[in-house]
C-alpha cells in the first residue's frame, strides 16, 4: 500500500519462478494456508494493459512448490490460465507472477483461485462481481468479490492491494514488497544521505558518464515513469551547467514503486546502457509525493546536440509537422519535425541534383529538424495506438502526414538508435492536410498510374496471406479506382499470373460499379518476376488500337528484365474525339534492391542501389517509346508508372533528354509528391509526355490518398491486434503505399493550340510632369485577343518602381506614383488563353518632361 508520508524502499522484482527458485533454506514445515494469500492484483489500465501481475504474500522461506494461481473467466465460469509456483519465498515476503499484456481478463466479472500443493483452494477471489466456477480446482465454488476494481481509466503503474483493513485501490503499485512495509519514516536510509551527487555530475558534458562504475546518490523528482521500461526518469534542480543534463534514467530491472511527482533519493551504479547514462542496481526511497514537476525545458528545431537534455523533462513549442509514421502501428512511433522553409521534409534528390551542395545541405537540415514522438510503451503492435493529442487513434481521431503537433512534451529519451520524446501528456494537434477529392484534370481522355502494392490472388506470396485479407485489400483498391474514374489505368505491382489477377480485379470493379464498366488488356505472363504491370480501361470511353508491345532484354540489352519489370505499351483510341495515345506502363528496379552482381552498388550521391540499372533502362525506354512501339503511327506517347527515381536523378534526366517532359514537375511544381520514405517526400510515380503529346496535356496531378495515411488503415492483418484490424474501412485511403497519378489529355483531332494571345497595354499619362514629389494617378487600358475568338484571362503581374520612385497599387488598373525626377514605373500584365498559352507585356511610365525622349506608356507584345 502506498503511504504518502512514508518512503518506500525498492527491491528487484523478477518473475515468480526466479524469485521462488532463490537459494534460501526452506522451512521444515509449510506455513498454514491462512498465512499465504493474494496481496496485490493489476489487470486493467488506461490504454494498452501493461505490467499485469498478481502478488502472493507468505512468510519468508515458505515452500510454495506445487502451489498455483488459476485464472477464471466470469462469463461461463471456466478457468483460462494456470501458473504453477515452485521454490521458497524470498526475503521480500512476496512473490510476483507476471502476465503478458491482456493476460488477465478485464472483469465484469473475472477472478482467480489460489490453490495449495494438495489441490485445495485457499482463496477464490473475483473483481467487478461474483460468479460460480465451472471446472478446475474451484469447481462449484462461489467467488468472493474483493470490492474494488480497476476501470479502463486506471493510470499505468497502479494496482489493487490488500491491507490490514481489506482491499483498496487503485493505488501506485507496490509489487515486490509487502503492502504497508515499504520502508522507514521520512529521513530513512537513502533519504537521510546528505552526500549527494548532482545528476549533471553523473551525466557529464560528453556522450558518456565520467564516473562509470561509481556508486552515487542523487535526489530529484520523478518526471517520467513508463512501466515497460523497467525504470523511471529522475531530474534534479540542476547544476547550472548548460552542457550537462539534469535528468537520468534509473534502471530498476522490473516495476518501480514510484509515481510521477515523487521526490526520490537513489543510490545506484553509474553506467552506460546502449549509449544512455543510467543508474543501475538502485536502492531508492520516496522522500515526498505529489511535488510540483520542474518546468519542462523548451527545445526548438534545429536540435544539433541532444546530450545536454538526455532523460530530461522537455517540451517542443514549435508547430512540428508529422513527417513519418512507418513504425506507428508496430511501435507507436511518429516522426515530427520541420522542412526547409516549409512544414514537410523532402528527399534531397527530389529537389536538388544528386551530390550537389544543396542536396547535402538539405539532408543535414532534415536530420537536425526531426524527432520521434513515441508512445511510452515497450510492446509491439499495441491495441492502444496513441494519437499525438494523447487520445486513442480512431477513424474519428486520426491524423495525416503534414498535420501539425504543437507543444509535444515528455522525457527526452534515446533507444533503438533514435532520439525520442516519451510523452507525459497530449500535445496540441491541428489537422491541416485534409483528405483530398479526386483531382479534376480535364481533357477528352484521362489516364492514371496506380501502384496496387502486391495485389495477388495467390494467397501467402507477396500480397494477402488469407482470403479475408484479400477481400480487404481488393475493396480498397476497387474503391480508389472507381472513384478516380480514369479512362485508362496502368497498374503496377499486380501478380504476374497470366490474366487471373487483373481479371479478378476487373470483375470486382464491375461488381462495385453495377455495370460492365471495365475491361483489361490480355497479356498473359509478362517476364519472369512475380509482379508485373497491366492495363485496365473503360470500353465506353476508349478502345485498344492494335496489339500491346513489350520492352525487355530481347528488344534492347540495356533494359535488364531480370532487374526491371518489362515495360508494357498499348495504344488507346478515344471513342469521342478519335485521337490516339500510346501509354507505356513501367516498374523499374527499386532503390533497396541489390545490383552488385551487375556491378551497380549503392550510388554515392543518394540515388540508392541499382541507379545505373535504372538509368540504362530509362535510356532504352526513351528510345523505344519514341520509335512507335505499337506500330500504330501515333507519336502521342505517355510514359507512366513507378520509375523508382526521384525527379532530379539520372533515370529521369535520361528520359528528359529523350524529349519526355515530367508532367508533375510542370503542372504541380517542385514539391509534388506521391511517396514518403524515411519521413521525406518525393515522387517515384510518373507521367511523362512525348514532344508531340505535350501540347495536348491539360493537367497532371497526384491523388494523395496513401502516402499521407498510416498503414494501420490498410488491409494487412499479419501483426495487428483486433483493435488495429477494426480501423480498416472499404475506402480508398491507404489502398497502397504509393499515390496514384492522373493525367488529362485533349486527344481531339485538331492540332493543339500553341499560339499565344496578343496583349496591348496603354498607360495614361505616359509621362509625369512636373517632378514636384507629389503623388500622381496613373491608369491602364488593356486589350487582349486570341486566335480562338475567346477572350483571354488577363492578370496584373506586378507594379514596380525604379530610380527613387514609389508606387501604390489601388486595383488592377489604377495606381499612384511619386513624381520624382527620373523615376520610372513598370506595370506588367499577363494574358492566358484557354489552351494555357501566355503572353506577358509591360508598359513604362517615366517622370520627365513630355517633350524629352521617345514616347512611353505603350506596350505591345506577342509571345
Amino acid at each position: 500500500m502506498r503511504h504518502s508520508s512514508r518512503p518506500r524502499t525498492a527491491v528487484a522484482v523478477a518473475g515468480a519462478a526466479a524469485l521462488l527458485a532463490s537459494a534460501l533454506t526452506p522451512l521444515t514445515a509449510s506455513a498454514a494456508d491462512g498465512d499465504v494469500f493474494i496481496s496485490e492484483i493489476h489487470y486493467d489500465n488506461d490504454g494498452t494493459d501493461t505490467g499485469e501481475a498478481i502478488e502472493v504474500q507468505a512468510p519468508v522461506g515458505t515452500d510454495l512448490t506445487g502451489w498455483s494461481i488459476v485464472l477464471y473467466n466470469g462469463n461461463g465460469g471456466a478457468p483460462y490460465d494456470t501458473k504453477t509456483l515452485s521454490g521458497t519465498v524470498p526475503d521480500a515476503g512476496v512473490v510476483v507472477l507476471e502476465y503478458p499484456s491482456n493476460g488477465i481478463q478485464n472483469g465484469s466479472p473475472d477472478g482467480m483461485a489460489l490453490v495449495d500443493a494438495t489441490g485445495t483452494v485457499v482463496e477464490f477471489l473475483s473483481y467487478e462481481g461474483t460468479f460460480t466456477a465451472v471446472g478446475g480446482p474451484a469447481d462449484g465454488m462461489s467467488s468472493v468479490d474483493i470490492g474494488v476494481e480497476e476501470p479502463t481509466t486506471t493510470p499505468v503503474g497502479h494496482s489493487l492491494q490488500k491491507t490490514d483493513t481489506g482491499w483498496t485501490g487503485p493505488l501506485a503499485n507496490t509489487f515486490g514488497v509487502r503492502n504497508g512495509e515499504g520502508g522507514g519514516e521520512p529521513g530513512g536510509a537513502v533519504c537521510d544521505i546528505t552526500d549527494l551527487t548532482s545528476v549533471g555530475a553523473v551525466q557529464g558534458s560528453g556522450d558518456q558518464t565520467p564516473v562509470p562504475g561509481a556508486s552515487v546518490t542523487v535526489r530529484g523528482t520523478v518526471v517520467g515513469y513508463f512501466p515497460d521500461f523497467d525504470g523511471f526518469f529522475l531530474q534534479d534542480a540542476g547544476d547550472g551547467d548548460p552542457a550537462t543534463s539534469d535528468g537520468i534514467f534509473v534502471y530498476t530491472d522490473g516495476p518501480a514503486t514510484v509515481d510521477v511527482g515523487d521526490e526520490v533519493a537513489v543510490t545506484g551504479t553509474a553506467q552506460e546502457a546502449f549509449t544512455v547514462t543510467q543508474l543501475a542496481d538502485p536502492s531508492y526511497e520516496v522522500c515526498a509525493s505529489g511535488t510540483e514537476l520542474p518546468a519542462p525545458t523548451e527545445l526548438t528545431m534545429p536540435l544539433l546536440d541532444h546530450e545536454p537534455y538526455e532523460s530530461m523533462y522537455v517540451t517542443f513549442p514549435q508547430d512540428l509537422a508529422i513527417q513519418e509514421f512507418y513504425n506507428y502501428g508496430r511501435y507507436g512511433e511518429i516522426v515530427i519535425g520541420l522542412g526547409d522553409g516549409m512544414t514537410r521534409q523532402y528527399q534531397p534528390t527530389a529537389v536538388y541534383e544528386p551530390g550537389s551542395d544543396e542536396a547535402v545541405a538539405l539532408a543535414e537540415h532534415n536530420a537536425a529538424n526531426r524527432i520521434t514522438l513515441d508512445d511510452g510503451l515497450g510492446t509491439q503492435n499495441p491495441s492502444f495506438l496513441r494519437h499525438p493529442n494523447g487520445e486513442a487513434f480512431t477513424l474519428e481521431n486520426r491524423f495525416r502526414g503534414g498535420d501539425l503537433v504543437t507543444g509535444a512534451t515528455g522525457v527526452l529519451d534515446y533507444r533503438f538508435g533514435l532520439w525520442r520524446i516519451q510523452p507525459t501528456q497530449g500535445a496540441t494537434y491541428t489537422a491541416v492536410n485534409e483528405r483530398p477529392a479526386v483531382p479534376e484534370v480535364g481533357g477528352t481522355t484521362t489516364v492514371a498510374s496506380f501502384n496496387v502494392l502486391n495485389y495477388f490472388t495467390t494467397l501467402g506470396s507477396r500480397g494477402a496471406d488469407t482470403a479475408e485479407e484479400l477481400v480487404r485489400q481488393q475493396a480498397k483498391i476497387v474503391a480508389a479506382i472507381n472513384e478516380m474514374d480514369a479512362d485508362v489505368v496502368g497498374l503496377i505491382e499486380i501478380e504476374n499470373n497470366g490474366d487471373e489477377a487483373v481479371g479478378t480485379l476487373v470483375t470486382a470493379l464491375n461488381a462495385a460499379a453495377g455495370a460492365e464498366k471495365w475491361a483489361f488488356v490480355s497479356t498473359g505472363v509478362v517476364g519472369t518476376d512475380e509482379i508485373t504491370t497491366a492495363f485496365i480501361y473503360q470500353p465506353a470511353e476508349v478502345e485498344p488500337v492494335g496489339d500491346f508491345a513489350i520492352l525487355d532484354s530481347t528488344v534492347d540489352p540495356r533494359f535488364l528484365d531480370d532487374k526491371n519489370r518489362p515495360a508494357l505499351a498499348q495504344t488507346f483510341g478515344d471513342l469521342e474525339s478519335g485521337g490516339q495515345v500510346t501509354v507505356v506502363v513501367n516498374h523499374l528496379k527499386s532503390k533497396g534492391s541489390t545490383c552488385e552482381d551487375v556491378g551497380d552498388p549503392e550510388d554515392p550521391f543518394g540515388q540508392g542501389n541499382c541507379n545505373q540499372v535504372r538509368t540504362d533502362a530509362a535510356d532504352a525506354l526513351g528510345d523505344w517509346a519514341n520509335d512507335d512501339p505499337t506500330g500504330t503511327g501515333t507519336d502521342n506517347v505517355l510514359i507512366i508508372g513507378d520509375l523508382n527515381s526521384y525527379d532530379k536523378e539520372d533515370p529521369i534526366d535520361a528520359l528528359v533528354a529523350d524529349g519526355f517532359s515530367d508532367l508533375l514537375l510542370e503542372h504541380v511544381g517542385e514539391y509534388a509528391y506521391s511517396y514518403v520514405f524515411d519521413g521525406m517526400l518525393g515522387y517515384l510515380d510518373y507521367a511523362m509526355a512525348s514532344a508531340a503529346l505535350q501540347g495536348r496535356v491539360v493537367d497532371a496531378q497526384p491523388w494523395n490518398i496513401n502516402a499521407d495515411e498510416p498503414s494501420v488503415l490498410d488491409y494487412d492483418m499479419t501483426h495487428k491486434p483486433p483493435a488495429q484490424d477494426a480501423l480498416w474501412a472499404p475506402d480508398p485511403y491507404r489502398s497502397s503505399d504509393h499515390d496514384p497519378v492522373l493525367v488529362g489529355l485533349d486527344l481531339s483531332q485538331d492540332e493543339p493550340d500553341t499560339t499565344a494571345p496578343e496583349l496591348e497595354v496603354i498607360a495614361e499619362p505616359p509621362h509625369i510632369w512636373p517632378a514636384n514629389g507629389k503623388w500622381r494617378n496613373v491608369t491602364t487600358a488593356v486589350l487582349a485577343t486570341d486566335d480562338s475568338g475567346e477572350e483571354p484571362a488577363v492578370t496584373l503581374v506586378g507594379a514596380t518602381a525604379a530610380n527613387g520612385g514609389e508606387v501604390r497599387t489601388l486595383d488592377d488598373h489604377r495606381f499612384q506614383v511619386l513624381a520624382v525626377l527620373g523615376a520610372t514605373y513598370t506595370l506588367t500584365y499577363e494574358a492566358m488563353d484557354a489552351a494555357g498559352n501566355t503572353t506577358t507585356t509591360s508598359v513604362t511610365v517615366v517622370v520627365e518632361h513630355p517633350g524629352k525622349g521617345k514616347r512611353q506608356g505603350h506596350g505591345d507584345s506577342r509571345a
